[in-house]
């Protein structure tokens, strides 16, 4: 059934899908835009996994009617990256957000079923909060469902995404991705 065009801006670049305005969100940017990062987990905003920043807010796709978001910027986790070098002024987006490469050097990420929730939700703590307390923490994870039970990894893995974006303030771009690859080698012996 067609809809009406409706123009999206997501992770920086405009696009027309052709949709109902009642469709969900996650619906459009998975199957519309072939996006693999939101996904669908419970459908009710309950788990988390079909997060989204909405003008850098997270949100629950699942639920968005996509005829809401037309005028605003949607950022998922494939465009992490980009979000996080555009608010940092950097001339080049690193090939991982801080909170992604945490992610992979803690081994936070067991199933997938919740990990985009959980990046999506600590990048826009980290970005609002850059020193948050275990509590912080907690408090802002909180509703991001996990099967595997990772939670004390995650809490470790923003921790750390945490002191790397502290340390790369005043930093050069070499000098961010060296600290990315020298936390990954870290984690590698």
């Amino acid at each position: 059934m067609a809809g009406k065009i409706i123009k999206l801006r997501v992770n920086e670049h405009l696009h027309e899908v052709d949709a109902a305005p009642d469709t969900p969100l996650l619906y459009v940017l998975s199957n519309d835009l072939r996006l693999q990062g939101p996904r669908f987990g419970c459908g009710l905003a309950q788990c988390g996994s079909c997060s989204v920043l909405l003008d850098g807010a997270e949100i629950r796709s699942c639920v968005t009617p996509v005829s809401a978001v037309a005028s605003k910027s949607i950022t998922t986790l494939e465009g992490l990256p980009a979000w996080y070098a555009k608010k940092h002024k950097l001339a080049k987006a690193p090939a991982l957000h801080p909170v992604q490469q945490a992610m992979i050097d803690e081994q936070a990420v067991q199933c997938g079923y919740c990990f985009n929730g959980l990046i999506i939700q600590a990048a826009e703590l980290l970005s609002k909060n850059p020193h948050p307390t275990d509590a912080e923490i907690r408090t802002a994870m909180n509703g991001h469902l996990c099967r595997c039970g990772t939670y004390p990894r995650v809490i470790k893995a923003i921790q750390r995404a945490s002191k790397t974006m502290a340390a790369a303030v005043g930093s050069t771009e070499e000098e961010v991705a060296q600290g990315f690859r020298a936390a990954s080698a870290e984690v590698a012996r």
